[in-house]
């Protein structure tokens, strides 16, 4: 997708060929600036630390982590630290695990001098393939959009509400949630993004803005609490979101806030779609119930970040000194409030015999 109208991706391989580049995201929308990730350790820190973010683009820089640390140490010691290691830098994203699980099945029987090569490769078919997973979720999405718009008077634009980013920040290319709306957009479709600003952390007001606008898509952002006010007074045609994690039974797992949007859409008779990779699907877990939810620091909820007038950016506290806060990353969506999961094989309820019938070769025991 476009910054200033260059072609960018979330995660790349450098022109080295050795060294893997990321856009700082800590950092967006006042400053745009990539870190070279060169170590096990670097990746770590990328994950954690949250200069990359988004179930999708966490898996892909979670691969290349598994690259870094094969071209310093291909032992099978190595390869078992590199293992343990990167699934414990964030625990609700599905994808983290499956990266590195998939990368260290194609590792485990290679002898230690053909572990490096492979790994890279693999690194960089798992970003290929994340890219062309989400241009088919836009496709398959496009189709709804524009059966949303057939319903309004032509010209009148379609109004979506997205929370948190599930836009191409989120994933190497193209995003989940939002690679629709690009589409749409590029399509000549007019639509319209109610852009949550997504507190604590704020990647709607930072992230998906940012995004949009280097695009040129319309857009406007809102405070988290207004999207059921939006949706009341015929302000939204649909919802989409993004997912860290569905389960067995369609059971959906993302950013904290997104309940409550669910709650909104279906008193309002509206449709609410998660977009939904393949690989962020986890037949392993029956229910949202079982999801481990990550809880943050409280400096999430407790300060905020912004840029002075004097183009510094500054960090103050917004809460009483003293007062305890509680920040839950995540929350669980019921798969009965979900119209349907948008996946890059087609659009399928959300509900186990469907999930299964869509991915046969997914489910686990079968």
């Amino acid at each position: 997708m476009l910054v200033n109208g260059q072609a960018r991706r979330g995660v790349f391989l450098d022109a080295d060929g050795r060294s893997v580049v990321v856009i700082d995201q800590t950092l967006l929308p006042h400053r745009f600036a990539t870190r070279q990730l060169e170590t096990l350790d670097d990746a770590i820190d990328a994950i954690r630390h949250m200069w990359v973010r988004g179930a999708p683009l966490i898996g892909a820089t979670a691969a290349y982590g598994m690259a870094l640390a094969m071209r310093v140490n291909a032992s099978d010691a190595g390869l078992a630290e590199a293992t343990a290691r990167l699934p414990a830098a964030r625990p609700t994203a599905i994808n983290l695990a499956w990266a590195v699980e998939r990368m260290a099945a194609l590792l485990r029987p290679l002898p230690a001098d053909a572990r490096s090569a492979a790994s890279l490769a693999a690194a960089n078919e798992l970003a290929e393939e994340d890219v062309a997973i989400n241009g088919a979720i836009g496709d398959h999405g496009l189709a709804i959009l524009r059966a949303l718009a057939a319903r309004k008077a032509p010209g009148e634009r379609l109004n979506i509400l997205t929370h948190c980013n599930a836009g191409w920040l989120a994933t190497v290319d193209w995003g989940t949630a939002t690679a629709p709306i690009y589409k749409a957009h590029d399509s000549g479709l007019p639509v319209h993004v109610w852009v949550d600003e997504t507190r604590p952390r704020n990647q709607g007001a930072s992230l998906t803005a940012w995004e949009l606008g280097n695009h040129g898509v319309p857009h406007t952002i809102v405070v988290d609490n207004a999207g059921g006010h939006l949706m009341r007074n015929g302000m939204v045609d649909c919802v989409i979101v993004g997912t860290d994690r569905v389960t067995a039974n369609g059971d959906v797992c993302n950013k904290i806030g997104t309940y409550l949007k669910a709650l909104a859409a279906r008193d309002n008779d509206l449709p609410f779609y998660v977009a939904a990779p393949s690989p962020s699907i986890d037949f392993a877990i029956a229910d949202g119930a079982e999801i481990p939810i990550e809880i943050r620091g409280e400096e999430e909820v407790t300060h905020l970040t912004g840029m002075t007038r004097e183009g510094r950016l500054e960090t103050v506290r917004v809460t009483p000194e003293g007062s305890p806060a509680l920040n839950h990353g995540f929350d669980v969506t019921p798969a009965r409030l979900v119209s349907g999961l948008i996946t890059e094989r087609g659009v399928c309820a959300a509900e186990a015999g469907a999930l299964a019938a869509m991915f046969p070769d997914r489910v686990v025991g079968g």
